[in-house]
């Protein structure tokens, strides 16, 4: 089934000038054209364009995507080539969602810390709020 850049457009929350940035920098290969000359896409595209986003969203650089795409397109011989480089991605993946989950725990402290002295601070605006160890006087 071929498909139009409308559909892809629509359809996988991509735009249209992605599409063809993505061809012009070779990670979309082999796009065909219709009669008219506008660009059709095959299922082959759309999970390939379905991929190419993951790793997007994951962080990959366009330049690595390129190199992953060549080494796909050179065949098996570069199989274990593809899957290090997936893992390598996997485990910078991790060391951020770590980052982001300390990250998060520390919100979630100084949001715990407003709650804990809220009704204080709304009784007595001198109130001496503390959070960190750290006490903010308030002087009127």
């Amino acid at each position: 089934m071929l498909y139009s850049m409308k559909y892809v457009v629509e359809n996988l929350n991509i735009s249209a000038k992605t599409l063809r940035f993505y061809e012009e920098q070779g990670i979309l290969p082999n796009v065909s054209r219709d009669e008219r000359g506008r660009r059709v896409y095959n299922e082959q595209h759309i999970d390939w364009i379905s991929f190419i986003l993951c790793l997007r969203e994951t962080g990959m650089p366009i330049s690595r995507i390129k190199e992953y795409k060549d080494l796909y397109v050179a065949g098996n011989t570069t199989f274990l080539q593809r899957e290090e480089m997936l893992i390598q991605h996997k485990l910078e993946v991790q060391k951020k969602i770590e980052e982001s989950v300390k990250h998060l725990e520390e919100i979630n402290y100084k949001i715990a810390m407003y709650e804990l002295q809220k009704e204080e601070v709304g009784k007595n605006p001198n109130y001496n709020f503390k959070c960190h160890g750290l006490e903010v006087k308030i002087e009127n």
